[in-house]
């Protein structure tokens, strides 16, 4: 799997030229305010963000990748999915602030959604989201999983949102996914 296209997005994985077109995103306290540990304060944490996606999809098949606007060729952001430490498989992501309320976040993370279960055969995928972050609260109910909780991440209170793969698919041969 080397890329997904939607209707408006081309999701990749990252490459070491992207650093610099990322690090405006990741350095963006407004857009990082929800975000792990905050805005990236120079070029060589990004580099290293990027160095770790690298390292995990070489490990997993699967990472946070590249999000593309289709129409503009732009690089805005982030989607994916990362195994935790503890095991679950997390999806994530991450626009740019003038990409914000075009459905763009919905549209990556649907995707990752459809491949982590249609294509990886994952059973479980879950997503953490500041209760503050209502946008994202949004986008994680509009997808269909289900808030089971609230656990502590980066020393902040997150809910928990849990998607589960559909009985349809997992009742479906293998070779047939």
């Amino acid at each position: 799997m080397d890329q997904l296209l939607t209707p408006r997005l081309l999701l990749r994985p990252f490459t070491p030229q992207d650093v610099a077109l990322v690090h405006p995103i990741y350095s963006d306290p407004e857009v990082m305010r929800y975000v792990a540990t905050g805005p990236m304060a120079d070029l060589a944490y990004t580099r290293r963000l990027l160095d770790d996606y690298t390292d995990h999809q070489v490990l997993h098949g699967y990472s946070f990748w590249a999000v593309v606007e289709r129409s503009s060729g732009a690089l805005i952001g982030d989607a994916g999915l990362y195994r935790t430490p503890g095991g679950e498989v997390e999806l994530g992501y991450t626009l740019g602030a003038a990409w914000w309320g075009r459905g763009y976040a919905t549209e990556a993370a649907g995707t990752w959604l459809q491949v982590a279960f249609e294509r990886l055969g994952v059973d479980e995928v879950v997503a953490l989201a500041e209760p503050a972050n209502v946008a994202s609260l949004h986008v994680l109910t509009k997808l269909g999983m289900q808030r089971t909780g609230e656990r502590l991440a980066f020393g902040r209170p997150h809910a928990v949102f849990r998607g589960q793969r559909p009985a349809s698919i997992a009742s479906m041969p293998s070779s047939t996914r």
